[in-house]
């Protein structure tokens, strides 16, 4: 039965991915992706990387996967060989990757290295993607606040924690919460002047995509 629903999804929304390719949607943000954040400690408290994951949206799945001339079988799955050259061809990370995952200490940011580890998987007729950002300078957390905010700049993309984060490794006592984006008057004024951008256009309010964020906050007793 679920083959059957995913063949049959991919069926009803393949026409609809090609007037998407063809005729672009003018509403922004134009790509939803769900997921969130890991924190990964080694010994002493100290955080050395973040596991991140984004689960796309049905329709930029298949916008990606005829992008690079990709397509789901007769089970509505993505064999094994085109996984493997979807994982290779996603691993060239574009020039103006700003992650997604932005962490603070303190309010001060830290560095975050570029990411590797990518995996790419077909989940429920959505692609997952999970991959590293390992700390510059590992930190060490102790009665600090770690906070983390899940977004796109440009807001391009629209993230949300939907995964609840976890806390991997000898960390002691930390607890990570999920703080969820609130709109408020102004910032649904603001979206809805942002609907009106093509996906040409970009929205003239720098880092825009902060004011949308999901947050996660970090607390080590």
């Amino acid at each position: 039965m679920a083959a059957l629903f995913r063949r049959s999804l991919s069926l009803v929304l393949m026409p609809a991915l090609f007037a998407v390719v063809i005729h672009p949607a003018s509403a922004h943000p134009h790509v939803f992706v769900d997921g969130g954040v890991d924190f990964v400690f080694r010994e002493g408290r100290t955080l050395e990387a973040l596991n991140v994951t984004w689960i796309y949206d049905e329709f930029e799945t298949l916008y990606l996967l005829s992008s690079y001339g990709l397509s789901l079988n007769r089970e509505g799955e993505l064999d094994e060989a085109d996984r493997k050259e979807l994982v290779r061809l996603r691993s060239d990370w574009p020039e103006d990757f700003d992650g997604s995952a932005h962490l603070t200490l303190d309010e001060t940011e830290v560095e975050l290295d570029w990411p590797t580890n990518l995996d790419l998987h077909l989940v429920d007729g959505r692609l997952q993607a999970t991959f590293t950002r390992r700390l510059s300078n590992p930190i060490t957390v102790d009665e600090q606040i770690l906070e983390l905010a899940f977004y796109e700049s440009t807001y391009f993309y629209a993230f949300s924690i939907t995964n609840h984060p976890k806390v991997l490794g000898d960390q002691g006592r930390c607890l990570a919460s999920m703080v969820p984006f609130d709109l408020d008057a102004k910032l649904a004024s603001l979206q809805s002047t942002l609907a009106k951008l093509s996906r040409e256009e970009t929205p003239q309010t720098e880092n825009v995509g902060a004011l949308f964020a999901d947050r996660i906050a970090l607390i080590c007793e």
